[in-house]
C-alpha cells in the first residue's frame, strides 16, 4: 500500500482556533459580558479554594516521614540454590524419521498447505485440483 498525503483535517499540528466572529455587535457584547461575569465568578470562588489548598498543604505531614522505600518484612526473596553440576555429557537425541509404509508422500494442496498422501488416487486428485 502506498502512502498518500492527507489534508489538514488529519493533522495534529496547527489546531489553533482563530478569532471568534459574531453575527452582529449585540451578540459580541453579550458574549463579552458573559465572559466577564464568568471570570468574576471564578475569581470569587478560586480565592477561597486557594486558601483551603494553602492551609491543607501547611498542616499536612511531610511525605518523606510517612513513606519509606525499604522492603516490607516477610517479602524478602528466599535464596534457592541451584542443582549441583554433575559434569555428565549431554548427548544429541536421534532425529525422528518415519519408518512405516502407510504414507506414500506429502503433497501440496493449496499454497503451502502440506497434505499426507496415502494412496495413488489421492496423489492424482491433489494434482488435478485447481489453485
Amino acid at each position: 500500500m502506498s502512502m498518500h498525503l492527507e489534508g489538514p483535517w488529519l493533522s495534529t499540528t496547527g489546531k489553533k482556533k482563530g478569532k471568534r466572529k459574531f453575527r452582529n455587535a449585540d451578540e459580541a457584547r453579550k458574549a463579552r459580558e458573559l465572559d466577564e461575569s464568568w471570570k468574576a465568578l471564578q475569581k470569587k470562588w478560586a480565592a477561597d479554594l486557594e486558601e483551603k489548598k494553602r492551609k491543607r498543604a501547611l498542616t499536612s505531614d511531610n511525605l518523606s516521614n510517612s513513606y519509606n522505600l525499604k522492603t516490607p518484612i516477610g517479602r524478602e526473596t528466599p535464596k534457592i540454590n541451584s542443582l549441583p553440576f554433575t559434569g555428565g555429557p549431554c548427548f544429541k537425541t536421534p532425529e525422528k524419521v518415519y519408518t512405516g509404509d502407510k504414507i506414500k508422500g506429502i503433497g501440496t494442496m493449496h499454497k503451502s498447505n502440506a497434505v499426507p498422501i496415502f494412496s495413488d488416487e489421492e496423489a492424482v486428485d491433489i494434482s488435478r485440483m485447481r489453485r
